[in-house]
């Protein structure tokens, strides 16, 4: 039976778990998730750990914090002053907000203090630090 190899698009169900169990993704629901190996446009170790997998097969990847979204950085904690924010926007902590970066692009990042006129945020992803655990199950191989 032939089996994932670089190169591969493959469609995949997952459930992401993180290490006290809480699910922090899944295909359930929105149906199969298409793959292709060695892209780069999933987490590489996730794409490495369906190779050599079989339509039909289940399996349990597990990503170290560096494997996935990294590790939490403190250079991405930043002090924003209020002005930066539209006028009238209300901001508050645990609030996650797209905002420009003055280049062109923007950033989510999540509200963690307010005092006075300055806004701290995390820029870090959320799931940056994290252990992260797929239970993958290989559907089918579209195509090498």
């Amino acid at each position: 039976m032939r089996t994932v190899r670089s190169g591969d698009r493959v469609r995949i169900n997952y459930t992401g778990k993180l290490p006290d169990g809480r699910v922090f993704d899944t295909t359930d629901g929105r149906g199969p998730q298409e793959v292709e190996i060695g892209s780069g446009k999933t987490l590489l170790k996730l794409e490495q750990g369906l190779v050599g997998m079989a339509p039909g097969e289940v399996r349990e990847i597990v990503l170290a914090a560096r494997e996935a979204f990294g590790m939490r950085q403190r250079t991405l904690l930043r002090v924003l002053k209020k002005e930066l924010f539209a006028p009238g926007q209300k901001v508050k902590v645990g609030q996650r907000l797209r905002i420009d970066q003055g280049d062109g692009t923007h950033a989510v990042v999540e509200v963690t203090r307010v005092v006075g006129d300055e806004v701290m945020v995390d820029m870090n992803h959320p799931l940056a630090g994290k252990e992260l655990t797929f239970a993958v199950e290989l559907l089918e191989i579209l195509d090498g």
